[in-house]
């Protein structure tokens, strides 16, 4: 269905949130990217391994909104907590107000284009100070159209549907990343349970 190296480092190594079991995680209290067709749900995926509400910043001006159908099954639709800023510079002072707060774990802002290198830094700033404040592991999410772009980022990742009859799946690759290298897997949906599979290397060019 449709869903629509720090420089504060204290030395310890950050938790990590998986996008889903098996699967690869994400560095808590940093600011991530998320692009590609399917990357509402890779947001949602996110969402699974977190307790808690997750606050969803989008546009004011888009007609779209979530669709809690589409969103059942991956997380409980009562969960989100929604907000629609009229202009892009208000999406991302929200952003940052939320991840500075640390009121609640994840924080996604659905952007219509990738943001510059000042705003990502203001946004990890504001992610390491919930952190050390109050030692609540926080992570913001930025989903991009196409394949992204935004500067600075602590990691950036393609999802793409690979549905097959009776069966649902996506492509998931780690694109860039500062402590990890490229790499893909397979995502596999059963009712509302998710399976992650390295996926299959390319066959070899004749």
């Amino acid at each position: 269905m449709e869903i629509l190296a720090s420089p504060h480092n204290t030395g310890r190594a950050r938790p990590g949130i998986p996008l889903v079991a098996g699967g690869p995680a994400l560095t808590a209290g940093r600011v991530h990217e998320g692009c590609g067709p399917a990357r509402h749900a890779l947001a949602l995926m996110l969402a699974r391994g977190l307790a808690g509400p997750v606050l969803w910043i989008r546009p004011g001006w888009h007609p779209e909104a979530p669709n809690p159908d589409g969103i059942w099954p991956f997380i409980d639709p009562a969960r989100l907590l929604l907000a629609a800023p009229g202009r892009v510079p208000d999406l991302l002072w929200c952003m940052e107000e939320a991840l500075r707060a640390g009121c609640v774990p994840l924080v996604v802002a659905d952007l219509p284009d990738p943001p510059g290198l000042t705003p990502v830094r203001r946004l990890h700033l504001a992610a390491e100070s919930a952190v050390q404040g109050s030692g609540q592991r926080v992570l913001g999410l930025l989903l991009t159209p196409g394949e992204g772009g935004a500067p600075g980022v602590e990691s950036r990742w393609h999802m793409a549907p690979r549905h097959q009859p009776g069966a649902t799946g996506w492509q998931l690759e780690r694109r860039r990343a500062r402590m990890a290298p490229p790499a893909a897997w397979t995502v596999t949906r059963t009712g509302r349970r998710f399976a992650c599979a390295p996926a299959p290397a390319p066959a070899p060019a004749r």
